[in-house]
């Protein structure tokens, strides 16, 4: 008898047509995501108008998608765990098609964001079960940047929102952008036929079928016959409640910094995405300029999340997520005093929010055993969305305060602080990944007994 740790022969995999194909339908499923988050604020000016509302009633509409956004991410997060990860993304594309097209026929804003809130409960429930995947199933050596292609998914979303809103919204309403967000749910039967399921979850359920022919498609030149028995280490078998499972087994402390780094992060990221462009024009920046800053934020970011993602793959990626936040702290206190040339300053600033907040996801997939990946994932995103929601109104409750501008962003460059001491404190030798490192048994081992047990220890 041949025992076969499925895990160990992922990671030392090398990569083929089916890591591109996973990584295709992740990267697509995150691009619709990204679609769909983006397309609310690129067609408020028109829905405000023709709803009437005023600026108030308007950032409760926006809002409502956070705050599904946040119960999306911890429930359906824990659905990928439990039900599969197959299940898990079909779900999240199923709620932010349907109810994104369904806001396309509100006309007024209870119901618009009744709509959102809905909505959101995929958006936010996509990435956790994506980042699993992705993390699972990509070779080691490769992990941290394919990860990081991935969810640059949201930036061509954001991309695609704003071409598809620029060509439709003049042309045929607002109601037209949210309409087309319906046609990813088409993709629903396909992710459940082509889409590979999560390996723990395939032991446990003893889908042997597919488990052979998923791990053929892994290592093509792996001969298999009827004797191997698959198996996974005692910390990635799919059992147990998954939440609890983020406590247990020293990960306790951990988990809770993270979702202190998640808050921070995303406190920096909506606080800069709402008040980027006012502070700056508070400043004397023309409208020109603003837009200037926006496309350097954003480039920035995008080089940034890449550059973060090869860097992991070549050093400790807690540190060089650990380095994020402190560069970020850095290049907003650099902002705020105006240190030229300003667009490089403000490309490094996106560079280590957006980027940052991206590398975080990859850190926290790669933390915790796959059979709680998805869960660790999406309890950490979820909580996070209170920075998210905070950032905005902390930032505007500022700015009513007339401070100065090197007041408003050394604020937000100290909550950047907090987040890298939370990093710092993470305790990585319980890191999943670390603990791959430590074990020296060959992919393929030969059973001493034929009742072998089927985890190793």
């Amino acid at each position: 008898m041949h025992r076969i740790d499925v895990h160990r022969l992922a990671d030392e995999a090398t990569w083929n047509r089916f890591h591109t194909t996973v990584l295709v339908w992740c990267f697509v499923i995150i691009v619709f995501d990204g679609y769909d988050l983006a397309v609310g604020g690129i067609a408020l000016p028109n829905i405000m108008k023709d709803m009437a509302v005023d600026a108030t009633q308007a950032g409760f509409m926006l809002s409502s998608a956070l705050f599904g956004m946040m119960f999306g991410a911890m429930g359906l997060g824990w659905v990928a765990d439990r039900y599969g990860r197959r299940v898990g993304l079909s779900l999240s594309v199923l709620f932010f098609s349907v109810f994104t097209a369904a806001a396309g026929f509100t006309s007024d804003p209870v119901t618009f964001s009744v709509m959102r809130f809905l909505a959101g409960l995929g958006i936010g429930g996509a990435i956790p079960a994506a980042a699993a995947q992705i993390t699972e199933y990509s070779p080691k050596k490769v992990r941290g940047m394919i990860f990081t292609v991935m969810t640059c998914g949201y930036a061509v979303g954001s991309i695609l929102a704003a071409v598809l809103g620029k060509t439709l919204i003049d042309a045929y309403g607002w109601q037209t952008v949210f309409i087309a967000a319906g046609l990813p749910v088409l993709l629903i039967p396909f992710i459940m036929k082509y889409m590979p399921e999560s390996l723990p979850f395939l032991i446990k359920h003893r889908d042997d079928a597919h488990l052979r022919e998923v791990v053929g498609k892994i290592r093509p030149g792996l001969k298999l016959g009827p004797q191997e028995e698959f198996l996974v280490p005692d910390e990635d078998k799919a059992a147990g409640a998954p939440v609890a499972r983020l406590f247990q087994e020293g990960r306790g402390f951990s988990t809770a910094m993270f979702w202190i780094a998640y808050i921070t992060c995303l406190f920096m990221l909506y606080a800069l995405s709402s008040w980027l462009v006012k502070l700056m024009a508070m400043a004397g920046y023309s409208l020109g300029s603003a837009l200037n800053f926006l496309l350097a934020f954003n480039s920035g970011a995008i080089v940034g999340a890449i550059g973060g993602g090869w860097l992991s793959d070549k050093l400790n990626i807690k540190w060089v997520l650990f380095c994020g936040f402190l560069t970020a702290a850095v290049s907003l206190t650099a902002l705020g005093y105006g240190v030229q040339p300003l667009l490089l300053v403000v490309a490094v600033v996106g560079a280590s929010t957006l980027g940052t907040q991206i590398l975080a996801y990859a850190y926290t997939a790669q933390f915790y055993p796959a059979a709680i990946r998805s869960t660790g994932v999406g309890f950490a995103s979820g909580i996070g969305r209170f920075g998210a929601i905070a950032g905005p109104i902390g930032i505007g409750v500022l700015v009513s305060l007339n401070l100065s501008l090197q007041q408003n962003f050394m604020v937000i460059a100290a909550v950047g602080l907090v987040g890298a001491v939370a990093v710092a404190l993470i305790n990585h030798r319980r890191s999943a990944s670390t603990q791959d490192q430590d074990t020296t048994k060959p992919v393929v081992a030969v059973a001493v007994a034929a009742g072998a047990p089927a985890t190793r220890n």
